[in-house]
């Protein structure tokens, strides 16, 4: 249903599922992985993701207990967020090439946000996850 990929193109990725939220992450980890204000991740089951093209490249980082980001290791774009608790694969929004359309998105971890950085649009706020 959905197709994405790295800055570079080598890594490839589909998703047999359709993408039925973005959150907006603000905690101080995905700030850094992804060298912006907040991550922007669409949540789907393990089952529904399979890479296309490029696994190898894959890098993985295990950022805390239970929790691995990936990013290609050629040109370094973020690709996701695998959360082994919870059972669910966060994919870095803006790699997504298919067009996703307008879904539910809410702001998460807003304690944590940038001081630099104000929200300024209507979603809802959450001092943690979801």
């Amino acid at each position: 249903m959905h197709n994405g990929s790295c800055l570079c193109g080598a890594v490839k990725y589909r998703i047999d599922t359709p993408i039925e939220e973005v959150t907006h992450c603000h905690c101080s980890m995905c700030r850094k992985a992804h060298g912006a204000a907040f991550a922007s991740y669409a949540g789907v089951s393990p089952e529904a993701f399979h890479f296309t093209a490029g696994e190898a490249l894959v890098a993985r980082y295990p950022s805390s207990p239970g929790i691995t980001r990936t990013f290609c290791s050629r040109c370094g774009a973020t690709l996701q967020f695998i959360d082994d608790r919870a059972g669910e694969i966060g994919v870095a929004a803006g790699t997504l090439d298919s067009p996703l359309g307008e879904v539910p998105q809410a702001h998460i971890y807003v304690d944590s946000k940038a001081d630099w950085y104000r929200i300024q649009d209507d979603l809802p706020q959450h001092s943690g996850d979801l």
